[in-house]
């Protein structure tokens, strides 16, 4: 908070055919103010290239502080020949600490920070992985709806453009290479041969070096659900975290396992997460919390985060009552993701040790092997459609619990509009602190909400035909209210 200790690293390359004497000048910028300048000349042999730098104090730092205040400062480097700038970028530069700690979590410039997180997939039907940066603003602008101040980046780089928007909103970012094990299927995800190594150190260098000077990312992820039978990776693993600390000593390493918390692998990374699904996959939501601390009792110097939790869920999937579909059946109905959510979430917000948390997934996504859900080639765990149009149930569960800002009441169950029962119950999301709920415009009271933004009016009558529901937040300043029909057969 006190200083700012920046090194300038500088590649100058000389294409021509001979020796160029030039001068590389930096300038730091707080807005419109410039607050440190400083060149240094450097002769470059011909068709060569030459590493320069220098060292840059700032005093009193305007820091990087999440979504609280995700300040940048603008490194301008200019390259110039007898006085010409013949070559200028610019750099983002945002200043930071942060730490975890195995029993409180995250902090952030000394602060405590839960990272609330989800997952993103970088794609679209009818684009795959090719986006515009209207669909990387969309999903950004989604993120930032939900009160997200977290992403992992899975499984593989993405767009240069997607991590400065993590930038510019404050989201703390898990970038990641594409080493992804089987997730249940027949390869292992890592084959033990000279070429594949290689492969992977060299894709960890690029990503670490392309995107070395982004403030947000605070994590190199180097696996996702690797096996440790068959080729086992684990020594490959430590290689890698190796050659991270080697190219970045600043950031700290991850991996997203799916073993058994005693397995070698997990104790290789900095700090350490596991994908699970409990109350999905097998189990039930209450399932979640029992592991966490099982697994914290059993390796109490384990930093831990949930890399992956979720359930699927299809619009088109509506049920009068709250059961579980089959995870590889076509039936995922979307009231039971949300029951889903809110249980796993419970779990998840009790535990401090937990420093971080990655819904799976923000979106729907593309996945061609998939044959479950409401149409095949689609993973539907998603709490937005895969269009984007249509934000699930558990969206607003999220929204409501993290996003304080944007006042809102949200009726769940919604879609389910034709119902065969008369008497059902009325389950409200909201950042408000009261609500009143109307059926066919009489008031059935005042409620004040949970400690997890929900309200609930249990076996509430509808009338056959038509119903009008109507939530409002009975605040009189700038009141916020909601309304869905539902017809009982």
């Amino acid at each position: 908070k006190e200083q700012a200790d920046v090194k300038a690293k500088v590649l100058v390359s000389n294409g021509s055919a001979k020796v160029q004497p030039v001068k590389v000048d930096i300038k730091i910028w707080e807005d419109d103010k410039l607050v440190q300048q400083q060149d240094i000349k450097v002769t470059v042999d011909a068709n060569d290239w030459a590493t320069t730098g220098m060292d840059l104090t700032i005093r009193t730092p305007h820091l990087w502080n999440g979504r609280k205040d995700p300040f940048m400062y603008k490194a301008e480097i200019s390259l110039l020949s007898e006085g010409q700038i013949i070559d200028r970028i610019v750099q983002p530069l945002g200043l930071r600490y942060y730490h975890v700690d195995a029993e409180k979590g995250f902090f952030l410039n000394g602060e405590h920070l839960k990272l609330k997180g989800v997952c993103r997939h970088q794609d679209r039907a009818e684009r795959g992985n090719a986006l515009y940066k209207m669909h990387h603003d969309e999903d950004a602008a989604i993120m930032v709806e939900m009160g997200a101040n977290a992403v992992r980046l899975a499984h593989y780089p993405q767009a240069t453009y997607f991590y400065d928007l993590m930038d510019k909103y404050g989201i703390v970012t898990w970038a990641e290479i594409p080493q992804i094990g089987p997730g249940g299927y027949q390869d292992q995800g890592y084959i033990n041969q000279p070429s594949f190594r290689e492969n992977g150190k060299e894709q960890l260098k690029e990503l670490i070096r392309q995107h070395y000077n982004h403030p947000s990312i605070c994590f190199w992820g180097l696996f996702n659900e690797l096996k440790t039978i068959g080729d086992n990776p684990t020594e490959y693993i430590e290689e890698l975290n190796d050659l991270a600390h080697q190219e970045d000593p600043t950031r700290l390493t991850t991996s997203a396992s799916f073993l058994s918390y005693d397995d070698d692998i997990n104790k290789v990374t900095d700090v350490i997460a596991w994908n699970q699904y409990f109350g999905w996959y097998g189990g039930s939501p209450s399932d979640m919390g029992k592991w966490l601390d099982a697994n914290h009792k059993a390796h109490p110097e384990y930093k831990i985060a949930i890399s992956e939790y979720g359930a699927g869920a299809s619009i088109y999937h509506q049920q009068d009552s709250v059961k579980r579909g089959i995870a590889s059946g076509w039936w995922h109905p979307e009231n039971y993701q949300t029951y889903y959510h809110i249980g796993n979430w419970k779990a998840l917000a009790e535990r401090p040790f937990v420093w971080g948390s990655f819904i799976w997934n923000l979106f729907d996504f593309g996945a061609a092997h998939r044959v479950e859900g409401d149409r095949p080639g689609i993973n539907d765990k998603g709490l937005v459609t895969f269009d984007r149009k249509v934000k699930k149930d558990a969206f607003y569960f999220y929204k409501a619990n993290w996003n304080t800002e944007e006042p809102f009441v949200y009726i769940t169950n919604r879609r389910h509009r034709d119902r065969s029962l008369a008497v059902t119950d009325i389950m409200i999301f909201s950042n408000q602190p009261e609500v009143e709920l109307f059926v066919n415009g009489k008031s059935l009271g005042r409620q004040k909400p949970d400690e997890y933004a929900t309200f609930d009016w249990k076996g509430v009558a509808l009338q056959d035909g038509e119903n009008t529901i109507e939530a409002r937040s009975t605040q009189k300043k700038n009141p916020v209210n909601d309304k869905v029909v539902w017809t009982v057969k």
